[in-house]
């Protein structure tokens, strides 16, 4: 079942929900639990979300057309079925993103309409570096300046959404203490990928760890220099795209819980834990979260606070729902191949993803103090 909006879709929005709704019921859902499994990477599925326009409606609100929150209702429409396919998609969604407000207007013209196609698949690799500039980490990337661009080398461990020629935008230090950004590609001479670890969950999302040895990075590959400049525009949208990945799981965990109560109402309504409280707090999430969409690129103190209280609660409440349906489910959702348990596992990744909730609640306090 596809996520409903509060809303309908303008009529200029570049995502058909029609055929996204079509792709997710007949092409999605016989491969979710394939997907989860045996961690199978849908790399068709991502290419027809492409060409229905699911990775195209956010870039127009880099030009203020306000469409940001139709990216959001994509991602929740595939998050219902499946995490890890919602996940790519939020990937796909960020290096689109990053093409959208890049200064650098040719490497725009050269990437930006195949990403947000879908025809050329791509990931980032920027939950190093957002959590460096909130002093949680150091930056793993190391660049020196020479002539016509940089040479990079380290090591960053989880980049998803990857495959043989896929794109990836990261950010490196350089040895004048400044940041670059830049748009990569798993081909480039000096890149080497691929899968380092096995995760309890979303092993379907293509996760590779990618290194780095003496790369040279052109100056035409740089999306922004100092890339401190581009972050306060990215950042947003970086996160008010998860929370689709939260919205949908949720819609899919109410959905649990009304089947469950045909067979196990009458001992269910003794649980303390009830639907009611989901089904509040998704309305919430979702009218707070299409209003923070309408100014992406707002950068006061406000709505910042705003935009990182709407990610603690999609991580609080994904959890919440999944554990919701686990409990009414019971064992009949505790089998290997069962949804729930997969909801369950897919909500503590929602919670975990940078910006994680430990993260985001520094970075709120940060904001008071």
């Amino acid at each position: 079942m596809a996520a409903k909006s509060r809303r309908p879709a303008a009529e200029s929005s570049p995502v058909d929900f029609d055929r996204v709704r079509a792709i997710v019921a007949q092409e999605l859902a016989p491969l979710a639990t394939r997907i989860d499994l045996e961690g199978y990477y849908p790399e068709g599925v991502l290419h027809a979300l492409g060409a229905a326009g699911a990775y195209a409606a956010h870039v127009t609100a880099a030009a203020g057309d306000g469409h940001l929150w139709d990216g959001v209702r994509a991602i929740a429409s595939v998050a219902e079925e499946c995490g890890a396919t919602a996940f790519c998609m939020w990937c796909q969604d960020a290096c689109a993103w990053y093409l959208a407000v890049t200064p650098n207007e040719s490497l725009r013209a050269q990437y930006l309409a195949p990403v947000a196609s879908g025809e050329q698949l791509g990931g980032t690799a920027l939950s190093n570096p957002m959590k460096a500039f909130a002093g949680i980490e150091t930056i793993r990337l190391k660049g020196r300046k020479v002539k016509g661009g940089y040479r990079v080398s380290g090591q960053v461990p989880f980049v998803s959404n990857l495959g043989r020629g896929h794109v990836f935008g990261a950010i490196l230090g350089t040895d004048d203490g400044s940041h670059v950004m830049a748009l990569l590609d798993t081909d480039m001479e000096g890149v080497k990928a691929g899968q380092r670890a096995q995760f309890v969950a979303l092993d379907g999302t293509r996760t590779w760890a990618v290194s780095l040895h003496d790369c040279f990075v052109p100056d035409a590959r740089v999306l922004a220099a100092p890339a401190e400049a581009l972050v306060p525009k990215i950042r947003p949208t970086f996160i008010l795209l998860q929370n689709g990945l939260a919205t949908g799981l949720m819609r899919d965990c109410l959905a649990m819980i009304a089947r469950a109560g045909r067979s196990l109402g009458h001992v269910n309504r003794y649980l303390p834990e009830q639907a009611e409280p989901i089904a509040e707090a998704l309305e919430k999430l979702e009218r707070e979260t299409e209003a923070l969409c309408a100014t992406p690129l707002a950068t006061d103190r406000d709505y910042i606070r705003r935009v990182l209280q709407s990610r603690i609660d999609a991580g609080d409440w994904a959890i919440k729902a999944a554990h919701t349906a686990m409990l009414h489910l019971g064992a009949r959702g505790y089998v290997r191949t069962a949804r729930a348990q997969r909801r369950l596992r897919e909500a503590y990744f929602v919670a975990i993803l940078t910006p994680a909730g430990k993260h985001l609640r520094k970075d709120l306090a940060a904001l008071d103090g």
